[in-house]
């Protein structure tokens, strides 16, 4: 979905306050949001947490919304926050409940490769939702949900020449997005 789809749907509940019209943007964005959500916790159900957490406050701020300059990244960064957010409190009741003795867990990385990590991270997301529908969803079916190119044929019922055609169509516009970036 674009940034303009975006922007109109936020405007129009804005304008009417339906929740009709949020309930379309929930069913839009919840795929995309649900992906940044798994990328930082690693959990369905946590992410499905964070994901209705999101639009909560997506809702409550609907009025300003329209404010924003770019709903898009608002959106990304949303969703990471209230991930991190999340997973720093679930973290903290699973150390509560741990012995006292456990080892401290080790960064990860730099402040600055964790920066550089999200933003091309926030940069697949963009560009992956710009991808042509039947494109996107081989892409996730095979690189995401690890499928293999048969199990993909028979789930959407096309050939795997065309599920090879369509991955190839869409690495190609996600290196290409990546590239500029980069």
């Amino acid at each position: 979905m674009s940034e303009n789809e975006i922007r109109k749907l936020l405007d129009k509940i804005n304008r009417t306050n339906a929740e009709v019209i949020f309930n379309q943007f929930y069913n839009l964005c919840y795929d995309r949001f649900f992906r940044i959500a798994y990328y930082y916790v690693k959990n369905e159900v946590w992410s499905q947490e964070i994901v209705l957490d999101s639009f909560m406050k997506l809702w409550e701020k609907r009025s300003s919304l329209h404010l924003i300059s770019s709903i898009e990244d608002y959106c990304f960064i949303l969703v990471k926050n209230t991930a991190l957010n999340y997973w720093d409190k679930e973290e903290r009741r699973r150390l509560h409940f741990k012995d006292v003795n456990t080892e401290p867990r080790e960064q990860a990385g730099s402040p600055e490769d964790d920066f550089i990590s999200d933003e091309l991270f926030a940069v697949y997301v963009k560009a992956l939702d710009r991808l042509p529908e039947r494109c996107r969803q081989v892409f996730i079916l095979v690189k995401e949900e690890k499928k293999t190119y048969m199990q993909v044929a028979e789930e959407m019922e096309i050939s795997v020449k065309t599920v090879d055609a369509q991955l190839q169509k869409a690495m190609s516009r996600l290196k290409d997005e990546i590239r500029k970036y980069i």
